[in-house]
């Protein structure tokens, strides 16, 4: 589904991409993991649309995307979810979906029917204001929002950086019912160890804007010790 073949970014003079090469393939759930600056996060933005590599090769569903932008890359079903957690704060949990909804040409009735089935907490809170929402609430809300019109492939920047460990496991267990139900693949980065062994298909370990290592978790029980040797 998705093909990256020795991707170079810089910004400005400084490399911070080099030589990346990864692959997911469709209904697969793909983490990567590292280190802060290690090029995470750089490489989501990369494979989005946000930002252009000066060298090397991307491809999605068989199509060259190097120099798409995002509007373009999530019209073809590739949606990115930013770490920073930012909704529509001034708007209502509703308009925040509606606003989805429109920009996908989705029935709104059908859109809040999606999150609310993901998520049935929603369904009391759609007329408040969503800056009002927990961390964990608008981390659901802007994975439910990406989820509109049928991606099928999600870019997740660490989804549980700064939440209590009960919400982690609620977005965690709302991501593995979406890929297992919707068929979708996604590329998760995440710091959470014990949560990226049991749930990653494959996991790559990135440092200093290199992948180091390409580890298939075939039973789901990776021990967290074989991943951490690499970090």
């Amino acid at each position: 589904m998705l093909n990256v073949n020795k991707v170079c970014v810089a910004y400005g003079r400084a490399n911070v991409l080099h030589d990346v090469s990864l692959h997911v393939k469709k209904g697969e759930t793909v983490f990567i993991v590292g280190r802060n600056g290690a090029g995470k996060t750089t490489m989501l933005k990369t494979i989005s649309g946000l930002l252009k590599p000066y060298k090397g090769e991307m491809s999605f569903k068989g199509k060259n995307i190097v120099g798409e932008n995002p509007e373009n890359m999530a019209r073809m079903g590739l949606r990115y979810v930013a770490q920073d957690k930012r909704v529509f704060g001034s708007l209502t949990v509703h308009d925040n979906i509606e606003l989805a909804a429109f920009s996908t040409k989705t029935d709104i009735a059908s859109a809040i029917k999606k999150v609310t089935d993901m998520y049935p907490g929603f369904a009391k809170f759609m007329h408040n204001r969503s800056g009002g929402l927990s961390g964990g609430q608008r981390e659901v809300l802007l994975i439910g929002r990406a989820l509109i019109g049928d991606p099928e492939l999600l870019l997740i920047d660490e989804p549980t950086e700064g939440l209590a460990a009960v919400v982690i496991n609620d977005i965690f267990r709302i991501l593995k019912e979406q890929v297992k139900n919707n068929h979708l693949s996604a590329i998760i980065v995440e710091q959470n160890l014990s949560i990226v062994s049991k749930l990653a298909d494959r996991i790559y370990v990135m440092r200093e804007g290199k992948i180091i290592k390409e580890i298939i978790n075939t039973n789901m029980d990776l021990d967290v010790r074989e991943l951490e040797q690499y970090l």
